[in-house]
């Protein structure tokens, strides 16, 4: 696991990356790992900061050749992914957006904002920036079309996932769950 960052080292590289820029952080990665500079585009700020807190630690944000995968670190293991029919997942979305604005998702945000600066991570959250920026029925409309553009993305990036075994989620929980253990035991990997 890598060392955690040293006191201050993240605020001020996140700092250094804004003000030279992402070109020009990511160079100096280049310099100090070029397998990490490689891996990590320059417009991705969280991982180019992270890769230079690790670079001035002696560290890398790519590990060793197969150190997490090889045989004798590996155990045995399926990946499972809940599968739900996108129109299901679709409307989904939207009962649950609607749903947290009617229970006060705007003042939330409102608050939130007033109370001082939102953390780099915080103000990616989905609805964040429209429910703050847009009329109300405006920010509902956005966060329901941002919601179902990352789930389609997450469907995506599922299916790239070797050997994933997809189960069907429309069901009783404990129905989803017999499955996975069926599955799991039939492929020896669960002790029956």
């Amino acid at each position: 696991m890598p060392p955690p960052p040293a006191a201050g080292a993240r605020e001020r590289l996140e700092v250094d990356y804004d003000a030279a820029g992402p070109e020009a952080a990511h160079a100096r990665l280049e310099e100090l790992d070029p397998e990490a500079a490689a891996a990590v585009h320059a417009n991705d700020r969280r991982r180019v900061v992270r890769a230079l807190e690790l670079a001035e630690l002696g560290e890398s944000l790519v590990p060793e050749q197969g150190r997490l995968w090889t045989n004798e670190t590996r155990h045995p293991t399926l990946i499972f992914g809940l599968a739900v029919a996108p129109d299901v997942l679709a409307d989904r979305i939207q009962r649950r957006a609607r749903a947290m604005f009617e229970a006060g998702a705007e003042d939330e945000v409102h608050a939130a904002l007033a109370a001082g600066p939102v953390s780099a991570t915080a103000r990616y959250a989905h609805g964040l920036e429209e429910i703050a920026s847009l009329p109300s029925g405006k920010a509902l409309d956005a966060l329901i079309v941002r919601s179902r553009r990352y789930a389609a993305y997450q469907r995506k990036w599922m299916r790239r996932i070797p050997s994933l075994v997809a189960v069907d989620a429309e069901r009783p929980a404990d129905e989803v769950a017999a499955e996975i253990v069926s599955i799991t035991r039939d492929r020896g990997i669960l002790a029956a």
